[in-house]
């Protein structure tokens, strides 16, 4: 068997490296909330619009971007993505006020939301269509390792330094990944053209329509608390800055492993039960948060579980996107991406409603509703042979 250039061998791994990027970018101010209050004299009600507003930049950017740019080589759209993260997260650290940091992240994420999705479709273009669903569960490892590493960082950092050194932090992170995946991604990835005929063709199709609504819900009850987390353990338990980042990275290191598991068992167990089995510990833990609202270590205990479900139930939606339509997986992933960010302006626009109407408790409940209509749904998407789809 003729053995892959190294350049391919390694391409997922710059693939992944630049979700991290993306993932920091995007996550960056649920780390921050209290520090970007603080600096720019907003609540932090205000503070969480920059998610909120943000999420419904990527969700209408994510497939507006896909068709403007599908004829694009995969190399250079995928490091022009990369470098704009880059230099808009340094004009972040920069900015000297709330309305720039918001036009800034607005921008930010305009183009940003090329990146998942493209990553994604390029992961498919490869590697082997018996590696495909590990490769892709792979490429999104990336964004476990944004929460378990990037956001209790950017929590620490924000937290001692102030939220500039984070942004900062961020921009010399996606200086190296943009080099990195220049340098190892070949040229000439080319996807199937996205045209109208495209998007027809996926409104037709009945699965993907159930997958995409799948996506929206998980991610509008997980967001409901996710963005609001900090202040929320705040309010609710007393923690301090310190505790807060914990927790972030409790949640991080188990998306983390839920993902490397995700990966060794997708192939064998197919898509739809790893699916169940991930998003059943989803709402496991969010139901947990619930439950026992007002003391740290169970809270805690509970986002460790919410954790092992949270990029790997997005993961297996990416797989079984693609594996029910192939020829339009890069049109099918750019409009997961964007429901998934319809997700999480939905969430957290709820979640800021509660957080500023103070009430606290009624989070973990609204969200727990959200991710059980979740399971619900893939329980009823089951194929008829149950190992594969």
């Amino acid at each position: 068997m003729k053995r892959m250039p190294a350049t391919r061998r390694f391409a997922p791994t710059s693939l992944m490296l630049g979700n991290i990027v993306t993932g920091c970018s995007v996550l960056a101010p649920a780390g921050m909330l209290p520090e970007l209050s603080g600096a720019l004299d907003i609540s932090i009600h205000a503070a969480g619009l920059l998610i909120t507003f943000g999420a419904m930049v990527l969700c209408i950017g994510s497939p507006l971007t896909a068709w403007l740019t599908s004829r694009i080589d995969r190399r250079t759209l995928l490091g022009v993505t990369l470098a704009v993260l880059t230099v808009t997260n340094l004009a972040s650290a920069l900015a000297p006020d709330y309305a720039s940091l918001l036009v800034i992240r607005l921008i930010m994420l305009a183009i940003g939301a090329l990146y998942t999705p493209q990553a994604a479709g390029t992961g498919a273009l490869i590697v082997p269509v018996e590696r495909r669903g590990s490769t892709i569960a792979y490429i999104f490892l990336g964004w476990s390792l944004a929460a378990a590493v990037g956001l209790p960082l950017i929590t620490f950092i924000a937290s001692h330094y102030g939220f500039r050194v984070a942004y900062g932090g961020i921009a010399l992170v996606g200086c190296v990944s943009c080099a990195l995946l220049l340098w190892r991604l070949p040229h000439g990835l080319l996807g199937a053209p996205v045209d109208l005929k495209t998007w027809i063709e996926l409104g037709r199709n009945r699965m993907v329509l159930v997958l995409l609504a799948i996506t929206t819900l998980h991610m509008s009850g997980q967001f409901v608390i996710f963005t609001f987390m900090g202040p929320l353990l705040a309010r609710l338990t007393g923690a301090g800055p310190n505790a807060i980042g914990l927790v972030f990275g409790l949640y991080g290191v188990c998306g983390f492993i839920g993902v490397m598991i995700a990966t060794r068992i997708v192939d064998s167990w197919g898509p739809y039960r790893t699916s169940v089995l991930f998003t059943s510990l989803m709402l496991t833990g969010v139901a947990g948060w619930a439950l026992s609202a007002g003391i740290y270590a169970l809270m805690a205990a509970s986002v460790a579980i919410w954790g092992l479900g949270f990029a790997s139930t997005n993961s297996m939606q990416q797989v079984r996107l693609v594996a029910s339509a192939p020829a339009l997986a890069s049109a099918s992933v750019s409009l997961n991406t964007s429901v998934l960010y319809i997700g999480q302006a939905i969430g957290s626009a709820i979640g800021g409603a509660l957080f500023a109407n103070g009430w606290l408790h009624g989070a973990g409940y609204v969200s727990a509703a959200f991710v059980a209509l979740a399971l619900a749904t893939i329980l009823l998407t089951r194929p008829r042979h149950a190992a594969a789809e």
